[in-house]
């Protein structure tokens, strides 16, 4: 390492707390990439070495690093206005912004509440839903319904209808206890069932779980399509069409997680849209600005909007605020984001992308060690494991994975992986080359992973 990238990483651990990160790792021989600039797909450290964004920088960047289009709408804006508190003024940017999310959003949703973050914006549909009953006469339902291995952020409200133990477990005193169902995640199907077969048995749990508590229950939340941090797990839309139903006939509410599927990862601009459904509340966030700034939103109906409307005497309004609320940087990076997304060319080239993708990844279906290589549009994922035929899963104290990761970096190529699940989700940009190469670094890295747990003296 260089002296100019070892000075840095000094300087950084000796004051700041990384996300989502065991510190220990990052003095056990777990490097940190001191990043100097990005351009497309690739990321630049202090002394010019580069590395593949095979993961979008967090899922959250979708045409590239320091793209021009997005560059130009936030220098144009920035020499307007920065930020104004939303509460009680409006500007452009925001309005636009929600006309443009409300034209593209499944049909119903017609109202936009603008939040910081993937998490807040979870916060503010469990609120809104709870309130909703509370206004319309039903305050006895205040519970959630989630699925099982979920993941919806890591604050109190996300982190109780979440159910990732490494996440939760800790905070279980101060969480809430939603009621979870089986996931239809179909690497547990059946040899032989489809995804669609899968899915649909599997709904049998979900038309339980709403015959017995929909009367105390708000709404079921879930990640359409693909449960990110539980492991890129997978199902088929039946499942969503399934939900709307029943939760139509119960009277509960559905809240579509879309903060890391929304604006084309799953090959339409909106999971829920492979189901031909609408939810009641869409959270989006990660891709809206396209990785520039901290951006989220909660898509909802007018029926919702309309319980909260009345004199203030009445004591119904939604009080939940943020300062940056609608932050018109924020707000012209996402408009330009959107620009992008809706040149008629994008949606074509990542399904081209996508192809591309499952091409470079077919030759591990067939490794050993790799369970299964599984794929939803632009989001591709392999799981390790110690024997493909029983998908044994390696102890996981091995930390598999992380060995996967250290090489992939040797070889230029960010792919941080979950546990033992290594995952493509990289920019829409991305070439063929490029795709190319991540599928070479990608067979090398499960190679070393399979032969050896993770050595922090390595």
């Amino acid at each position: 390492m260089s002296d100019r990238n070892r000075e840095l990483i000094q300087r950084d651990l000796a004051v700041l707390w990384h996300p989502t990160t065991q510190m220990k790792d990052h003095e056990d021989g777990v490097p940190l990439i001191p990043v100097a600039s990005g351009r497309g797909a690739w990321l630049q450290d202090q002394e010019g070495g580069w590395y593949l964004d095979a993961i979008s920088s967090w899922w959250v960047n979708l045409f590239g690093h320091c793209n021009p289009t997005i560059n130009e709408a936030i220098r144009t804006q920035l020499e307007r206005l920065e930020h104004v508190i939303l509460a009680g003024c409006s500007h452009e940017p925001a309005v636009t912004l929600a006309e443009r999310l409300v034209s593209l959003a499944p049909s119903g949703l017609e109202r936009v509440f603008f939040t910081d973050n993937g998490s807040s914006s979870i916060e503010v549909a469990l609120k809104m839903s709870h309130h909703f009953w509370r206004n319309t006469g039903h305050p006895e339902k205040t519970r959630y319904i989630n699925l099982s291995n979920s993941y919806h952020g890591d604050t109190i409200g996300a982190l109780s209808v979440g159910d990732v133990g490494v996440f939760k477990d800790a905070y279980e005193p101060l969480l809430m206890e939603p009621i979870t169902v089986p996931s239809p995640d179909c690497f547990h199907r059946e040899p032989g069932q489809s995804w669609a077969e899968h899915s649909e048995s599997m709904f049998a749990h979900m038309e339980a779980a709403l015959e017995e508590h929909a009367h105390e229950t708000a709404a079921v939340i879930l990640e359409p399509l693909v449960q990110g941090a539980g492991g890129m797990r997978m199902y088929d839309p039946i499942y969503l069409q399934r939900l709307r139903e029943a939760c139509d006939r119960h009277g509960v509410h559905i809240i579509a997680d879309e903060i890391a599927t929304g604006f084309g990862r799953t090959g339409s601009l909106f999971a829920c849209e492979q189901a031909g459904i609408s939810p009641d509340f869409l959270c989006v966030s990660k891709g809206i600005t396209g990785g520039y700034l901290p951006l989220a939103a909660v898509l909802l109906t007018e029926r919702t909007y309309q319980a909260f409307y009345d004199d203030f005497t009445r004591l119904t309004g939604f009080l939940h605020s943020h300062s940056y609320t609608g932050n018109p940087l924020a707000c012209a990076a996402a408009l330009a984001t959107l620009d992008l997304l809706a040149e008629p060319e994008t949606m074509t080239r990542n399904q081209e992308t996508a192809r591309l993708m499952a091409e470079a990844a077919a030759p591990l279906a067939k490794h050993p060690n790799i369970g299964e290589v599984r794929q939803t549009g632009m989001i591709l994922a392999m799981e390790l494991v110690q024997d493909r035929e029983r998908c044994t899963p390696f102890p996981w104290h091995e930390r598999r994975g992380l060995s996967a990761y250290r090489h992939a970096l040797k070889r230029g190529v960010l792919m941080r992986p979950i546990g033992n699940v290594l995952y493509w989700m990289p920019p829409y940009v991305i070439d063929a080359e490029e795709i190319r190469l991540l599928g070479e670094v990608t067979a090398e890295a499960v190679d070393v992973a399979a032969q050896t747990p993770w050595n922090r003296s390595r």
